[in-house]
């Protein structure tokens, strides 16, 4: 997915007859989960570069996006959800980052984002408790444009993205770089300085238990998990 996803933007960009891009998940039951925890994600170093590019995570993209939420959008997913313009959601959505709850930072700029696009307050909540929420609280809080009716979703998604492919596309897409432009180049910036964070987390401890309790189904122990990396490192 990632290796498609990578491929598929700058071609989107380069395409004059496209005005508007519309993302929906393949069925009604996820939007998208993000990574696969049983892949090495130690190693995820050699793939941060594509993912980020994929997930349209610090990238600039001239074009508006409009995401279809329907299902699951949780951590990767998410972060592709906020790369769009416009987000409709189904009421029922499953919607969040529950990164740290498996010992994962949300990385690649998706803590900043977050908090840009829905305030400090309740990007902390999500981001710190890793709790998941509905498509209709994720309204409330402007982390989507609307929510609705899950058999209503797709509907309106099109609606706006016709609505966006009427006007101007000259007009559209400054105007996308004028209120985002900036920001994206800060976010590039900033990326950059956060990955010391993530590399100490991806060698702790309690990223190993995160994936191991994930993988094993149950919950994870990150007491015990740094107990242990302490032994080891007598």
């Amino acid at each position: 997915m990632f290796e498609c996803l990578a491929a598929l933007w700058p071609q989107l960009a380069a395409d004059a007859s496209v005005k508007v891009v519309l993302l929906q998940g393949d069925g009604s039951e996820f939007f998208c989960s993000g990574a696969d925890l049983s892949a090495d994600l130690e190693s995820l170093d050699s793939i941060d570069e594509l993912v980020g590019r994929a997930l349209l995570k610090t990238q600039f993209f001239p074009k508006p996006i409009v995401a279809a939420i329907q299902g699951g959008c949780v951590a990767g997913g998410l972060e592709l959800a906020m790369a769009a313009d416009i987000r409709i959601a189904a009421n029922d959505a499953k919607i969040g980052f529950p990164e740290v709850c498996w010992g994962i930072v949300p990385s690649g700029g998706a803590a900043m984002k977050l908090a840009d696009q829905i305030g400090q307050t309740f990007a902390l909540d999500l981001l710190l408790t890793g709790r998941i929420i509905s498509g209709a609280e994720a309204e409330k809080i402007a982390l989507v444009t609307c929510a609705c009716p899950h058999d209503r979703v797709l509907a309106l998604a099109l609606e706006r993205a016709q609505k966006i492919a009427t006007n101007s596309s000259m007009a559209v897409q400054a105007t996308k770089e004028c209120a985002l432009g900036h920001r994206m180049r800060q976010y590039s910036f900033l990326e950059v300085q956060e990955r010391s964070v993530v590399a100490r987390v991806r060698a702790s401890g309690d990223f190993k238990e995160g994936k191991a309790a994930f993988l094993e189904k149950r919950l994870p122990d990150f007491d015990n998990s740094r107990k242990l990396q302490g032994l080891n490192q007598k």
